[in-house]
């Protein structure tokens, strides 16, 4: 990437050089080569006064602990950050929920469940972020194919094991 700034530098987007900026490079070498903070300065699309929209995005992950934190946040949660308001935590909210859904569904048909690790694949992407416990209950017809959604029966609080 470009050159190092003292922590007080805090340019425009548009004054990054043109391979600096988060949706060039998303051009260029693809989502995969970005950061995360790259990733989520292109959905916030500006920052605030003073502060990048890829500042406004490295302060997000490091406020709620990376992305499985942002994961875990609510609207509300968000809405509270300086420089997210209304509309950027539901666009925030929204790109989560799209992820959760393309990481269950299968092409053309319902995903089966045919073993333990099938269920967990299902949920792996909503669950791993939580730091509770939780029980779901999956719903199969007789062929093993998911019925609607799994659904939160339970959630309990952590227990922190001490030597």
């Amino acid at each position: 990437m470009g050159e190092t700034h003292p922590p007080e530098y805090n340019p425009r987007i548009t004054d990054l050089p043109q391979d600096d900026r988060p949706r060039e490079r998303l051009v260029e070498v693809g989502p995969g080569g970005l950061r995360h903070a790259e990733l989520l300065a292109i959905l916030l699309r500006v920052g605030t006064k003073g502060e990048n929209a890829v500042r406004v995005a490295e302060r997000l992950l490091d406020q709620f602990g990376g992305l499985p934190g942002l994961h875990r946040a609510s609207y509300s949660d968000l809405c509270a950050v300086k420089g997210i308001g209304q509309a950027k935590a539901a666009q925030l909210l929204a790109a989560v929920e799209i992820g959760r859904r393309i990481a269950i569904s299968t092409p053309d048909e319902r995903p089966t469940i045919s073993s333990p690790a099938d269920a967990a694949n299902l949920l792996m992407y909503q669950l791993a972020p939580l730091e509770q416990e939780y029980l779901y209950v999956i719903l199969l017809d007789t062929r093993n194919r998911l019925i609607g959604r799994p659904f939160e029966v339970y959630h309990g609080s952590v227990r922190r094991m001490t030597a």
